[in-house]
């Protein structure tokens, strides 16, 4: 060992370069009906708290989130759209727009040039809304110029036109056609649609919190009008839905859908009556109400055409409220003269509350519409569908939960249809507290106000007979009934251990099961920690979620000692001990959202009593024996932080000095010391020595008014017992414990240059072979900076631990800041590097450029994890 560290000593160098590179993106949906758009490039566009998060269904992967938002984006819309394609031939336009809607009533437009896969951000619309857009819909007028309108809980709905450039990186035109004042009575959705025939008229459809269907018309640079009502509808209008116009056998068409929390659908058939001139000047008044009116449906005019609307049909089939109701893509049918023929398919898939989404079908021979194709009916976690899409080419659909959760269900049969369930990228739906890296460095554990623990570990998969390595969500080993604060990952031997602290006093310790360790094996990393854990010595399957949504009941091994066949999940049906719901099963692949929902839980072994408050802060020494965890508290007696033996889990000492809540801890790389920070602006650094078995002795070193505001986070270097502190004032202080025989005191090192915005996340590189360190700082702007630090000291202090007590020199230099396409845009919270394991710095010690992994969640619902080559 020695000669190792020797040889490591040696082989310190500096680094000129660092790139950094996006590997993974985290993220659930936002809990909104109208924030998913799958476009016609196959990209799926959707909210994530205040960003635009883009993913490619293909690779289950979230590719770039899209900074801009100031709130919460409510809806977005493709242009031009998949049912666009029947009048664009995309010639002329290279790039594709997607326009985005947030809770602040702005409206943006992006653009997306998919040769060199790159975003930018065209214009910010000039007048928003005074409030939330609650919907965007969106149609191509041409190749170049298209038309939006937009609703909003402010009573209005907006009319545009936009020019989209010929070439990439143009400027789009804008020019507001219209403003319709609907009163109180709220627009929840839109459609927008062109009438057949070659007059280019266009009719909007809207609804509501009234129940009906408000149908508007407009001829072609014209203003829209109401032409009618439609009534039927026994509750709010959630979805409405153009299909494409029609014209065939001298008849001209179009259909629009609705649904409503009434749990029904209604198919509206809008087709061409006559021409003015046919009709009699009784008939030509709108509002002149007959007999006829009502059993025909309602007659209304546009120009010199005469159009009538009937109900074509009511869809009875769901349980519970109807979020989203879509048309299938028009498909090309031939092709005569080099004109290609398309026609819209008779098929509407709706999305219900009921967990299931359906694909209703005319029958062949009555013609009558029932549901063809169910799928769905989740796990007991899942609340329900906000919204269903039809992939471009009509062969995929995708829902999106309650949970913030994507279920993709694609066509895989040839002569018959067989829809199978297909993985879809994953993460938190709410604010991502804390995360950190498993004590083998295999996977990365994550913790939210979503009131779950996730799991994220990279899998090798095959795709085009290339391996390749993507990361995915592998298992949820916490589902609670509270708000998930903090946690911390155990790093002592023995099996998987974690603690969570939530919105309750109670702390509470999960070991994995062996369910988990079986799948871990499977995964691109699973070598790593294989020596760490005997699986014959764990005799739990996995958990059971209790009735109130707390505990996690262990499933064990079916025999007290023998060790489970795990092949299957049937052997594990046969293995339960207790509630039957869970199947815990090993998995040889990226599980979907069934598997992580419900049969991947881990049970819960103890619970830790004795604070008085919420759980908020927490953290384990680095040998695994000694775990610290402090509370919300607004006095001195509430703030204590408390110690508690790893095993025994016996609380071994409790240490005052702060006056406020306790915001992070850590220990030392050797565990002598273990630093605070608090909402009082000070800092606490208490000296930790062992005092025989499970006794602890600590001493308060220093307690130091560091910052002029809230002190958020703190971390140590690898290599001296230097820190440093980040703060709401925007700095970020160095400091240096220094040691003789009498005392030990603390003293200030380094302020680094006053950041951009409240800094809320520092992080200090691990162990590497390079002389100088690496210092990541997260911000409340949701911006990462990457700063170098040089401690040049006196005792040279190589890959070992060396307590250095004097510099030469201290300087740091801010060597990058992260693109903002890879950035947060909310406040970062946490920010952790991954160590590197003796067989990976063997390999890495003569490499050049090094590569080390970066993690860091934030307020925006997203875990990142971020390559750092150095160079």
């Amino acid at each position: 060992m020695e000669e190792q560290q020797k040889e490591n000593m040696d082989e310190e160098r500096s680094f000129d370069n660092i790139d950094v590179h996006g590997i993974f993106i985290g993220a659930g949906c936002n809990r909104v009906v109208n924030t998913v758009a799958w476009g016609p490039s196959g990209l799926v566009a959707f909210g994530a708290h205040n960003a635009v998060a883009i993913f490619q269904p293909q690779a289950a992967r979230i590719l770039t989130t899209l900074p801009g938002h100031k709130d919460i984006v409510n809806c977005v819309e493709w242009l031009p759209r998949n049912k666009d394609i029947y009048k664009c031939d995309y010639g002329p336009l290279e790039e594709e727009f997607l326009l985005s809607g947030s809770a602040d009533g702005v409206i943006m437009i992006w653009a997306y040039l998919p040769s060199h896969n790159k975003w930018r951000r065209v214009l910010q619309v000039p007048k928003s809304h005074e409030k939330g857009v609650t919907c965007i819909a969106g149609a191509m007028l041409n190749n170049l110029d298209g038309l939006f309108a937009s609703s909003s809980s402010d009573g209005t709905v907006y009319v545009w036109e936009v020019g989209f450039p010929s070439q990439s990186g143009g400027d789009c035109n804008l020019s507001m056609l219209q403003t319709i004042h609907v009163g109180t009575r709220t627009m929840v959705s839109l459609a927008l649609a062109e009438l057949p025939g070659n007059a280019a008229d266009w009719i909007l459809a809207m609804g509501g919190l009234d129940n009906k269907v408000h149908l508007y018309v407009s001829a072609r640079k014209g203003k829209f009008v109401p032409a009618c009502e439609l009534k039927g509808h026994q509750d709010w209008i959630c979805s409405l839905d153009f299909s494409i116009p029609a014209i065939a056998e001298g008849r001209m068409e179009i259909f629009v859908t609705s649904s409503s929390q009434d749990k029904t659908i209604r198919i509206w058939k809008i087709s061409f009556h006559s021409s003015l001139s046919d009709f009699t000047e009784e008939a030509q008044s709108i509002h002149n109400i007959s007999l006829k009116t009502y059993i025909e449906g309602p007659i209304f005019k546009l120009g010199t055409s005469v159009w009538q609307v009937s109900l074509e049909s009511l869809l009875v089939g769901h349980e519970d409220w109807v979020y989203s109701v879509s048309w299938q893509p028009p498909l090309k049918s031939c092709i005569d003269n080099n004109n290609a023929c398309w026609i819209q398919p008779q098929s509407i898939l709706s999305a219900s509350m009921d967990r299931t989404m359906m694909i209703w079908r005319p029958e062949r021979k009555t013609g009558i519409w029932i549901n063809d194709v169910t799928v769905g009916e989740l796990s007991h976690s899942a609340l329900g569908f906000y919204g269903g899409l039809w992939s471009p080419k009509g062969d995929a659909i995708l829902a999106h939960g309650y949970g913030g959760s994507f279920h993709l269900w694609k066509n895989v049969g040839l002569s018959v249809e067989d829809w199978q369930p297909q993985l879809v990228p994953s993460g938190h739906s709410a604010a991502v507290l804390d995360l950190g890296w498993a004590k083998s460095r295999q996977f990365i554990l994550s913790s939210s106000h979503d009131q779950t623990t996730r799991i994220f570990a990279p899998w090798e998969r095959h795709k085009d007979d290339k391996l390749e390595i993507s990361w995915h969500e592998i298992a949820r080993p916490q589902v609670h009934g509270h708000d998930i604060n903090c946690m911390a990952i155990i790093r002592g031997e023995g099996n998987h251990c974690y603690v969570s602290g939530a919105d309750e006093k109670v702390g509470r310790v999960f070991e994995a099961s062996l369910s988990f360790l079986r799948t871990l094996q499977h995964t691109a990393w699973g070598h790593l920690g294989k020596q760490d854990v005997n699986n014959e010595d764990i005799q739990i399957l996995g958990a059971n979620m209790s009735a109130l949504g707390l505990s996690q009941k262990p499933i064990y091994v079916q025999g007290s000692t023998t060790r489970a066949s795990v092949a299957s999940s049937q052997d594990f049906s046969d293995g339960m001990e207790t509630i039957p719901e869970a199947v815990p099963v090993v998995l040889t692949e990226p599980p979907l959202e069934e598997n992580l929902s419900w049969n991947t839980l881990w049970p819960e072994s103890h619970k830790l009593y004795g604070h008085g408050n919420e759980l908020f802060s927490m953290c384990c020494n680095h040998e695994g024996k000694i775990v610290a965890t402090a509370c919300k508290a607004q006095s001195s007696n509430v703030a204590e932080i408390w110690l508690w033996q790893v095993g025994s889990w016996k609380a071994i000492g409790r240490l005052h000095s702060h006056a406020l809540t306790v915001t992070q801890m850590e220990f030392s790389h050797d565990d002598h010391f273990l630093l605070s920070v608090s909402r009082d602006r000070h800092f606490s650094v208490f000296r930790l020595e062992k005092n025989g078995i499970g006794e602890v002795k600590h001493e308060l070193v220093a307690r130091h008014d560091a910052h002029k505001r809230i002190i958020w986070s703190c971390s140590w270097n690898a290599r001296h017992h230097v820190f440093a502190t980040g703060s709401r004032d925007r700095m970020v202080k160095i400091w240096k414990i220094k040691e003789t025989k009498s005392e030990s005191s603390v003293t200030e090192l380094l302020i680094l240059p006053q950041f951009s915005s409240s800094v809320t996340a520092v992080s200090w590189s691990p162990r590497s072979n390079f002389k100088d360190d690496l210092v990541a700082v997260g911000m409340e702007s949701g911006l990462i900076d990457i700063w170098r630090v040089s401690l040049q000291v006196m005792t040279p202090g190589g890959e070992h631990f060396q307590p250095c007590q004097r510099f030469d020199t201290v300087t740091a230099s801010r060597i990058i800041g992260l693109d903002i396409y890879l950035c947060h845009v909310a406040t970062v919270h946490r920010l952790v590097w991954r160590e590197t394991s003796e067989s990976e710095s063997s390999m890495l010690v003569n490499s050049s450029p090094t590569v080390m992994h970066l993690a860091s969640c934030g307020a925006d619902h997203t875990v990142r994890i971020f390559n750092v080559v150095i160079a």
